[in-house]
C-alpha cells in the first residue's frame, strides 16, 4: 500500500519553513516540508490546505506544483506530492508543539530530512 502525502514548501523572502519530526514518528528526528496524508477521494492540493491549517496555523492562497517523490522505505512506499507555497495568511508556526524554523533556502543542505524528502532540498538549492 502507498502512502499519499501532501507537503508544502513554505516560502518567504528566500527563506524556507521547516518542522522537526517527533521522536515517536516515522523518519522521526528529521526535519521535514509540513503537510500530511491525503485522504481517500481527496485531491492533494485540498489535503496540503487541510494539513498546513491543521500543523502550521495558516490559510494557503497560493500555491504550485512542485515535484512528485515516489520513495520506498524499507517498512512503507510514500507517494509525496510536493507544493511550492508562496502566498499564505497567518503566521506559520508549530500548532502541534513541533520544533520549526525559517531558514534561508541555501541553508537547507545543513538540515537532515527524510530520504525521500533529498531531492526537494536538491531542486531548492540548485
Amino acid at each position: 500500500m502507498v502512502i499519499r502525502v501532501a507537503a508544502g514548501i513554505i516560502m518567504r523572502d528566500d527563506q524556507v519553513f521547516i518542522a522537526l519530526r517527533s521522536q515517536d514518528k516515522h523518519q522521526g528526528g528529521c526535519w521535514e516540508f509540513p503537510g500530511g496524508k491525503v485522504e481517500m477521494g481527496e485531491e492533494p492540493d485540498t489535503a496540503l490546505a487541510r494539513e498546513l491549517a491543521e500543523e502550521c496555523g495558516i490559510a494557503v492562497q497560493e500555491s504550485a506544483p512542485f515535484k512528485l517523490i515516489r520513495h520506498d522505505y524499507s517498512d512503507k512506499s510514500v507517494e509525496l506530492h510536493f507544493f511550492l507555497v508562496t502566498g499564505f495568511s497567518g503566521e506559520p508556526h508549530g500548532k502541534e508543539g513541533q520544533e520549526v524554523a525559517w531558514v534561508p533556502r541555501q541553508e537547507l543542505g545543513r538540515y537532515t530530512f527524510p530520504e525521500a524528502n533529498v531531492p526537494i532540498v536538491q531542486a531548492m538549492l540548485a
